[in-house]
């Protein structure tokens, strides 16, 4: 038996021992070193919509955590010995490989896409079965337990990065400086792109400033189209992460012919788009989803490693035990107030303890 974070229903999310799992063919069994959470985690916590839902109303009860690493403890049939004591990060979306998208290397478009976390048993848990296809070796990066938990995330900034076609000398204005716009931050700046970044929220522009970030706006008392245009600076590249309507009009505002609009955070409610601006703009609008774990995982995990320890300590400072999930994670998550950029929690921990981004994963 094995203790793991069960979501049960809406707001219920308990503790509890369950039977540990056994990795099938193809598939690894992964001794779970670190697991973090994103708004994705928050909304299921809150209502399901990826988390099936019975014919009666109920959803099924899952483990949830879709982003983790840890040690190789155990092999399923098919899977090389080699594998065996490695500590991988893992991308959690499962794809067929057979369907017209996974033939087109656009896995993350699976006609049976589904995900680890959600649609089965995640890594909140002491352990956690994975196919060996979305497992990366990380011993020879040096990377710690604790920054190989943020692969998959920064996996889908490169992912995002990639579909907006960043290249060095790139103006590029992100739009939302949360989770997955600070590891966007990262990814653009590493690519050499002069990035401009613009939010509601003074501590997220002092952070993005950290990270690289050539210049921060606060949205609250400047729109990023007049402080670009007053610069005398157009964007090449233009990422909306935050997920909101103004965010998004603010992207459309500082659109010229020519750019590149990435949406990557959702939004909740139908855009009124100015279809004749897009046309006569000759805009490229462009949607972005997790990530093609061939190309971005390892890409991610590149860039970790080439980043600085002290980088990731900012974005995931403290690493809490299983107990705390709800309490230091889903609850302030999904009300918009979460203590760090990226939660992250260790299922072995019995008390939080700063992240030890400089020590090598073993």
């Amino acid at each position: 038996m094995m203790r793991a974070a069960v979501y049960r229903a809406p707001g219920d999310v308990r503790v509890e021992k369950i039977p540990e799992p056994e990795p099938g063919p193809g598939e690894v069994l992964i001794k779970v070193g670190a697991a973090g959470i994103c708004g994705s985690d928050a909304a299921e916590y809150a209502q399901p919509r990826m988390i099936r839902v019975n014919r009666d109303g109920t959803p099924d009860a899952v483990v949830l955590g879709h982003e983790f690493a840890g040690l190789v403890a155990d092999l399923g049939p098919g899977v090389p010995r080699d594998l065996l004591g490695q500590p991988v990060a893992c991308g959690a979306g499962i794809s067929c490989g057979r369907c017209a998208n996974c033939a087109g290397g656009r896995t993350n478009l699976c006609l049976s896409y589904h995900t680890i976390g959600f649609h089965r048993d995640g890594g909140m848990a002491e352990y956690v079965t994975a196919p060996a296809s979305i497992c990366v070796p990380v011993a020879d990066h040096g990377l710690s337990m604790h920054t190989a938990a943020l692969a998959q995330p920064m996996a889908i900034a490169v992912h995002a990065r990639r579909r907006g076609r960043v290249r060095a000398g790139d103006v590029v204005l992100i739009i939302g400086a949360g989770g997955i716009g600070s590891f966007l931050i990262c990814a653009c700046v590493a690519a050499g792109a002069e990035v401009w970044v613009a939010d509601i929220a003074g501590d997220r522009l002092v952070l993005a400033h950290g990270l690289g970030a050539a210049r921060v706006i606060d949205s609250r008392t400047a729109g990023p189209a007049d402080v670009l245009a007053d610069a005398g600076v157009r964007a090449d590249v233009i990422f909306e992460v935050s997920g909101s309507a103004p965010g998004l009009e603010s992207a459309f505002n500082a659109a010229h012919p020519g750019v590149r609009i990435v949406a990557v955070g959702v939004q909740k409610r139908p855009y009124e788009g100015r279809l004749s601006e897009w046309t006569l703009g000759e805009y490229d609008v462009l949607g972005t989803v997790a990530h093609v774990c061939a190309q971005d995982l390892p890409a991610a995990i590149e860039l970790l490693a080439t980043g600085d320890a002290a980088t990731w300590s900012t974005l995931a400072p403290m690493v809490f035990p299983l107990d705390d999930l709800v309490e230091k994670g889903l609850i302030p998550l999904g009300a918009g107030r979460p203590g760090q950029i990226k939660t992250l929690f260790d299922p072995a921990a019995t008390a939080a303890r700063p992240a030890g981004h400089g020590e090598k994963a073993r």
